[in-house]
């Protein structure tokens, strides 16, 4: 079968508006829910963050009522028995040619580093000019923020998206503290962005770009690009 690339945050802080560093990293539901999905359906996965340094997760996401009800050691050593998560790929040397989808994980992280990550803007850019399926759940979408051009310009202008959302951030207590917020950074970028109910799955596909809101839709999310695959 073919290869997908899983592209997850290096950080494992965001820099709040008050200089403090916020705990983060990769969201575990969003890492792990995607990656079950395509070994089942066969796919080969591969790693890849920033300077290929390997990926811190977010300690909340191990709650059990963060990650499908398992204990944080349950999803611990599920995420110590993913190799790829060990030894990831730098973005730098990513071949955007070899991968049949590009799936970016989500959690506080990519607001850090992939939003303005040049490796990663020009994967973006690869995928997007080869008609790759490309795919981001929940702060995963804020990698797409790289593929602007200098003056502002982005491909993905137009397009229909989705990805968490202020409400969400406000409930979750974190929105009068962060540097920006997601939801108004991707209408200010052009896409024609949409919302479901706060924590509820929502996923948006448009042409080769598929969005999940939050948490809950990486499942579905994982399952669109596997469609689109098939």
């Amino acid at each position: 079968m073919s290869e997908i690339l899983l592209v997850v945050t290096g950080s494992d802080h965001l820099t709040l508006t008050d200089g403090t560093e916020h705990p983060t990293g990769y969201w575990a539901e969003e890492f792990t829910a995607p990656y079950r999905a395509f070994t089942a359906a066969g796919h080969r996965v591969a790693v890849a963050t920033p300077g290929g340094v390997v990926p811190t997760v977010d300690p909340v996401s191990l709650r059990p009522e963060f990650n499908g009800g398992q204990a944080a050691a349950t999803t611990i050593a599920a995420l110590h028995a993913t190799p790829e998560l060990g030894h990831p790929l730098a973005l730098a040397d990513v071949d955007p040619t070899r991968y049949a989808a590009v799936f970016y994980v989500g959690g506080h992280g990519p607001m850090e580093d992939l939003a303005d990550d040049a490796d990663s803007a020009r994967l973006l850019h690869a995928v997007l000019a080869q008609g790759t399926p490309l795919a981001a759940v929940c702060h995963g979408v804020a990698a797409l923020l790289a593929a602007q051009d200098s003056d502002g310009r982005s491909p993905l202008a137009g397009r229909r998206m989705t990805g968490f959302s202020t409400a969400e951030e406000r409930q979750g207590g974190l929105a009068d503290r962060l540097p920006w917020l997601l939801e108004e950074r991707l209408v200010a970028l052009g896409g024609e962005y949409s919302a479901g109910e706060p924590w509820g799955p929502h996923v948006v596909v448009d042409r080769n770009l598929h969005t999940g809101q939050n948490p809950a839709s990486s499942v579905p999310l994982a399952e669109a690009l596997l469609k689109t695959l098939r």
